[in-house]
């Protein structure tokens, strides 16, 4: 596969190199923790936009913490980033909470951990960031709705690790921390949010009901599912941009994310098929797809090429999309299955 956070430049040549990256997952058969099995690559992630779909899951995953009684007021926030961007700290400075670099009273990390290459150690950091009767707010995206869902390009360079409640369980209790309580979002087809306390302390029934629904992924045949699953996505896309292109029509996509570098490339997508990929990230905009063609556009250049159709590469975005750029109306895709 092609590097997942390097977008060449326009005129770059790209060739049989760029898209020599090793990427595949290994599933423990003792933790369960599913893991990218290794990862080559070096490179500068474009800084993103954080999507209005993660800034209202923030504000509805503080406000359910908050009622939880996790929340109290008045003490210190300590947050570990995420390279994809976007903050909880203004949501919690809201509510009385200062910023520290010492010890917290709440810690946070949403989507960040995965990023760590060695998971161990990143644990010991946020349980030694997490002051005593702290609490730790960690978030991920279920490895349950990955297989479930069929989410085989949620598998990328830089994601080291994809939880579930149990391998995660395993990670915390080695640092001294214990889940005492989840809340699930349907934000990318299954997030799950955990708070973690320092030992001791009892879970309560989410934990529980979380691991239980989970269970089918510990089995490797399961999550091997994910191949099937890549294999027959890409078959599908390609055929409905033939399709769409042998009808005269002309197809755009919208969203230069990580999952579309995987999806395009396998796909075999080039310019002839796929006009451009649309983008919010000034960053990204002016470069390619690797491993493709594809030029990267801003939202502005995709109106004004009046497509007949968009591929939305990350379904959670349409509810945005479609506010911010009515003159796209009726032409958005997201399932190609169900136009073939």
């Amino acid at each position: 596969m092609p590097a997942a956070d390097h977008f060449p430049s326009l005129a770059s040549a790209g060739g049989a190199a760029e898209a020599a990256h090793p990427l595949a997952m290994d599933l423990c058969a003792r933790c369960g923790l599913a893991q990218l099995a290794e990862d080559d690559t070096v490179t500068a992630e474009p800084r993103g936009l954080e999507p209005q779909a993660l800034r209202d899951q923030a504000a509805d995953a503080v406000a359910r913490v908050a009622a939880a009684g996790r929340l109290p007021g008045g003490g210190t926030v300590r947050e570990f980033g995420s390279p994809h961007g976007g903050s909880w700290l203004p949501l919690l400075t809201e509510r009385g909470y200062r910023v520290t670099d010492r010890p917290a009273d709440v810690v946070i990390d949403c989507f960040g951990i995965m990023h760590e290459p060695h998971q161990r150690v990143a644990f010991a950091q946020r349980a030694a960031a997490t002051a005593p009767g702290g609490v730790l707010l960690l978030q991920f995206h279920s490895l349950h709705a990955i297989v479930r869902q069929g989410q085989w390009n949620a598998l990328r360079h830089g994601h080291f690790a994809y939880y579930t409640m149990a391998s995660l369980q395993g990670l915390l209790r080695p640092a001294g921390l214990v889940a005492v309580t989840a809340w699930e979002f349907p934000l990318y087809g299954g997030t799950v949010l955990v708070a973690a306390v320092h030992a001791p302390a009892a879970p309560d029934p989410a934990i529980a009901r979380i691991r239980d629904a989970e269970a089918a992924v510990a089995d490797p045949l399961v999550v091997r599912g994910l191949q099937r699953a890549a294999d027959q996505q890409a078959r599908a896309l390609r055929a409905w941009l033939e399709a769409e292109t042998t009808s005269g029509r002309t197809v755009y996509a919208y969203g230069a994310a990580s999952r579309a570098v995987a999806l395009l490339h396998l796909a075999g997508v080039h310019r002839g098929l796929l006009a451009g990929v649309a983008d919010a990230s000034p960053g990204k905009q002016g470069r390619r797809m690797p491993g493709t063609d594809i030029p990267i556009l801003s939202p502005a250049e995709l109106v004004a090429a009046q497509p007949d159709r968009v591929f939305l590469t990350l379904p959670d975005l349409l509810p945005e999309v479609s506010s911010r750029w009515p003159e796209l109306h009726g032409k958005w895709v997201i399932d190609v299955t169900e136009s073939l």
